[in-house]
């Protein structure tokens, strides 16, 4: 029977494909540390979160680089009309004359957004070229070698000044972030890797119970032929040993299932089997609610995003009150000459001078801009709210990760002990139910103690991980 039962074991395995006892092939020994380091080079999620981070490194240079003058050229090179354009004439009356010329233009100008006041001053040249072909043709220059053009708004909010406080803390946000993302890769791969730990030491339990079904059933047998045990715990005995089987069937099935997850999400060949090394050390040390908590507000990009989303509501309520009323200051000043030739134009240069004050202000709206100033400021109080509830939440939540990870060593110190003692009790059941001593039923409840202390061992090392990397993670890697 023990050899019939090793060719079904090996069977099984071969059939589902239980990459830890296939022969011939490059096993990857791994540890907790080897898969966080792997994840967080080559898995998806690491990836997802640099580019996220690149972006928001892009968004932020692009700010800054707005906050710097701006050298363009623009021109029309050539321009050419062949058509007939609408004339007025001096009565009043209109006709259509026919068009034939060509023209050129181009300027350079240098722009600077005015930080304190939210307008704009640009200093620029340019110059504009027209020739009328066909029969008395000539040509014609108008230069402007020098102009300074002022735009401001005057009751309109300053959008620059507030992107100059919210830009920043946006971008020191995404850089937390990027760090909080990374820890949460970390605690993810801790999941796929005692998930895989579960799943092979389940494996390794149901080995071993059907390897003990099967002596014991052997044992029965012999009982039962000098009638010292009835044919119905036979009967159960063999029912112990069919029970094995199906669940070793599914313990196989659960450890392929899993070794494929911890593969795939750390990128690497699914057809590489893998073994898992469980961690002998546990981490160390306490930490207390205020050192954890003072880390988090730091690094972590919560305490970046209450301020972003207090700064964003005001500045709404900002640009709902610049938009009851607007006043715009056009001015330019410079000089411009015209002349048949090129050079010509830039003699006897002409002030060139243009102000503008456009104003809108309404007479009758209805309320419709205070009533957007107003949800703007009930919007504004929502956020407020919503921010106190964060934060309590926030502090609630680091209380109790801190909590749990320092009551965490003791439950692993008892959870290692309560597995020592039930793998000795089955032992003890196993030699006692040999010598008749005690029933099937308390045989079996031996057993089922002995697999639920090894999983919840493995379960109380896997929180300890998990809860040390949260504290890492809510603390964006800074507090170790």
């Amino acid at each position: 029977m023990p050899c019939a039962m090793n060719r079904l074991i090996i069977s099984i395995l071969i059939l589902c494909g239980c990459a830890i006892c296939a022969a011939g092939q490059d096993t990857l020994r791994l540890t907790l540390q080897d898969a966080i380091d792997i994840a967080l080079e080559q898995s998806v999620n690491a990836a997802m979160a640099r580019n996220k981070q690149k972006t928001a490194y892009w968004q932020y240079r692009t700010f800054r680089a707005e906050q710097l003058p701006e050298i363009s050229f623009d021109g029309t090179l050539p321009d050419y009309r062949r058509n007939y354009t609408s004339y007025q004439s001096e009565d009043g009356s209109y006709k259509f004359v026919r068009n034939n010329n060509i023209g050129l233009n181009g300027g350079l100008s240098l722009k600077q957004v005015i930080p304190f006041t939210g307008g704009s001053i640009a200093l620029s040249t340019s110059m504009d070229y027209t020739r009328q072909i066909g029969s008395g043709s000539a040509n014609e220059f108008m230069s402007v070698p020098i102009a300074v053009t002022l735009t401001q708004p005057i009751f309109a909010v300053n959008s620059n000044k507030w992107d100059r406080k919210i830009e920043p803390i946006r971008y020191e946000e995404s850089q937390a972030q990027f760090s909080e993302e990374m820890e949460e890769v970390t605690l993810s791969t801790i999941g796929y890797f005692f998930n895989f730990v579960l799943a092979e030491s389940t494996l390794e339990n149901a080995l071993q119970n059907l390897e003990n079904a099967e002596k014991l059933y052997e044992v029965a047998v012999a009982k039962r032929k000098i009638g010292k045990i009835s044919e119905r715990e036979l009967m159960q005995m063999k029912l112990s040993v069919l029970q094995a089987k199906s669940t070793l069937t599914d313990a196989v099935s659960a450890l392929n299932s899993q070794m494929f997850r911890l593969r795939a999400f750390l990128g690497i060949d699914e057809s590489r089997p893998i073994k898992p090394i469980v961690p002998e050390e546990s981490p160390e040390g306490n930490y207390t609610y205020k050192q954890v908590l003072d880390a988090a507000l730091q690094y972590n990009p919560f305490a970046k995003n209450i301020l972003r989303r207090q700064l964003e509501a005001d500045y709404a309520v900002a640009a709902a009150k610049g938009r009851r009323r607007s006043m715009d200051l056009y001015a330019s000043f410079g000089f411009s000459g015209v002349n048949s030739n090129f050079k010509g134009a830039y003699n006897n240069l002409k002030n060139n001078q243009v102000v503008e004050l456009g104003v809108s202000i309404p007479i009758l709206d209805w309320g419709k801009r205070k009533g957007q100033v107003k949800i703007a400021e009930s919007n504004r109080d929502v956020v407020e709210t919503q921010i106190r509830q964060d934060e309590i939440n926030f502090n609630q939540d680091i209380f109790l990760l801190v909590e749990n990870y320092n009551n965490q060593a003791q439950q692993l110190s008892i959870a290692v002990e309560s597995d020592s003692l039930a793998a000795e009790r089955y032992d003890i059941a196993v030699k006692t139910f040999m010598v008749g001593e005690i029933s099937i039923l308390d045989l079996n409840d031996a057993r089922e103690g002995k697999d639920s202390a090894r999983a919840k061992m493995i379960q109380e090392l896997y929180y300890y991980w998990n809860y040390y990397y949260n504290i890492r993670s809510v603390t964006a890697g800074m507090l170790h």
